[in-house]
């Protein structure tokens, strides 16, 4: 198992991209990548009921790494954050790094785990 990824965004043209982006770089790697953005395909914003329903679909095991883009992300990726249960939540880590540019580091780290790792985190 690996760490699983969420992208909160305001757009979701933006953060599929972003993913597709950062799939590119896994050459094949199986990844879970999970999106929770736009409130529909065209509509601008974010929800944190949807970034909890992310977050559970993303973490099988080793937890979730949650990237946002701007402000009003964050906030509804803390807000998630406290709606998920304590085990749940001790699994999860908030990254508020550039979204893109992060999210294909942890893309290729959870990918390609460190020598002796099993998993990465």
């Amino acid at each position: 198992m690996t760490v699983g990824l969420v992208v909160v965004s305001h757009s979701r043209p933006l953060a599929d991209a972003a993913v597709d982006l950062a799939r590119e770089m896994l050459h094949g790697k199986q990844i879970q990548f999970e999106v929770a953005a736009g409130l529909d395909d065209t509509t601008f914003g974010t929800d944190a009921a949807a970034i909890v329903d992310a977050i559970t679909a993303a973490d099988q095991g080793d937890g979730a790494v949650v990237l946002m883009d701007l402000g009003s992300a964050v906030l509804s990726a803390e807000l998630a954050l406290e709606l998920l249960d304590d085990t749940a939540r001790e699994r999860v880590v908030l990254c508020p790094a550039p979204l893109v540019e992060g999210l294909v580091v942890a893309a290729v780290a959870a990918g390609y785990p460190a020598p002796g790792r099993t998993s990465s985190a």
